[in-house]
């Protein structure tokens, strides 16, 4: 090869290099691709366990989010950490997602032009294993709502809504501080915590369906802040507020042991917008296990994690004020604090409710006819946000 020729491979060369870090990058964060790495597509069982379980040991210690019941052990990891709120798309190109099945609690609402979105949160169910979660997506101002009645979870996404106006999910972060409390933005953060993993489907798609993370990043990144379980000191009214453990200012949902399933509500099914059959859901009640099966399109709802269908021991289905969409990029507004109905699936049965939220960082509340609190089954809390004219079928 001569000189000439050596001179014009290597410009093709660092050309193609720049060309395809512009593509993988995202406002200057490194973020490594992966095109074939099989050891990032295992199950998140196969990554290891993270703690020694005795198969003996007691389940009696109360997950303060979904109300399971595990291990004393398991109880000793969460308590030195807070629980981890990630955005996570559904775009027909992004399915199926992974971690979906481990989360605590998912909050499901439309992100932007009829495509739904999740924010699922992993806490209790996480410890024992690393988790894979993908793909991870922006943030949205009502799911920063929702988040923030939880005090001060870890808040993750890839950037979010900036547009200026009541959508600016990334201007409100901003104004609550929470930079300093629990901001985890894949664009301050990057490789290796976050990676573009264009192999997680099999198949090729656009490079926003890639983000990709684990449970224990994400934690790792906390500690390395110093975001453990103590909620940051801070000025609250004008006032001093000191470092408190985040779960001191948490009331959980109250949860009932397993009732006899009366199985009168075996199917439950709902849009959220008319015409967007990709995101119909329909849930069915299995009474063997007291859960629900999801169903999304019309098909099984996977995780890919494990290749089992999602399931939840209860689903939500909570009827807000919708607006949208507000601008050119489609962002939407959902009612997050007053009160409105909410239908709460459980036992095979279902509770007409009301839910409340009284301020941004009040915790959302379900209650009665009478104003009683409603207890919920054990196990994954599942809660769709819709249109309060929205048509459920049960």
């Amino acid at each position: 090869m001569n000189k000439k020729t050596l001179l014009i491979s290597l410009g093709i060369y660092l050309l193609s290099s720049i060309a395809s870090y512009a593509v993988f990058s995202n406002l200057g964060s490194a973020v490594q691709v992966i095109e074939n790495d099989p050891s990032l597509l295992d199950q998140d069982t196969q990554l290891g366990a993270l703690l020694n379980i005795d198969p003996n040991e007691p389940r009696d210690q109360t997950c303060p989010l979904n109300g399971t019941l595990y291990t004393q052990t398991e109880r000793n990891a969460w308590e030195k950490r807070r629980p981890l709120a990630v955005m996570i798309e559904n775009s027909p190109d992004a399915r199926p997602q992974s971690g979906l099945s481990r989360a605590d609690v998912v909050f499901e609402a439309i992100a932007e032009g009829g495509v739904t979105r999740f924010m699922a949160m992993y806490y209790c169910a996480a410890q024992r294993y690393d988790t894979t979660i993908a793909p991870v997506r922006s943030a949205r101002t009502y799911f920063v709502d929702w988040a923030s009645g939880f005090n001060l979870p870890m808040y993750v996404h890839v950037g979010g809504a900036n547009t200026p106006g009541p959508t600016n999910a990334l201007g409100q972060i901003n104004d609550y501080g929470w930079a300093l409390q629990n901001d985890i933005n894949q664009f301050s953060v990057g490789y290796p915590t976050f990676i573009r993993n264009a192999a997680r489907l099999g198949r090729q798609v656009a490079t926003e369906h890639t983000m990709e993370t684990t449970s224990e990043k994400l934690w790792a990144v906390a500690a390395d802040r110093g975001w453990t379980n103590m909620t940051p000191a801070r000025t609250v009214a004008g006032r001093a507020a000191a470092a408190t453990d985040w779960a001191d200012g948490f009331t959980p949902w109250q949860y009932q042991d397993s009732v006899p399933a009366s199985g009168s509500v075996r199917t439950i099914a709902h849009d959220f917008w008319s015409g967007y059959n990709q995101y119909s859901i329909r849930w069915e009640y299995n009474p063997e296990n007291n859960t629900y099966a999801r169903f999304m399109g019309g098909e099984a709802h996977l995780d890919l994690n494990n290749d089992s269908q999602i399931e939840a021991a209860n689903v939500i289905v909570l009827l807000a004020t919708e607006r949208g969409p507000l601008n050119e990029l489609k962002h939407m507004l959902y009612q997050t604090t007053g009160t409105g109905r909410a239908l709460i699936f459980k036992n095979g049965d279902v509770v007409e409710a009301r839910w409340s939220k009284q301020t941004r960082t009040d915790e959302l509340k379900f209650t009665d006819a009478r104003g009683t609190p409603v207890p919920l089954a054990r196990g994954m809390v599942w809660i769709s946000v819709v249109s309060d004219a929205t048509k459920v079928n049960y």
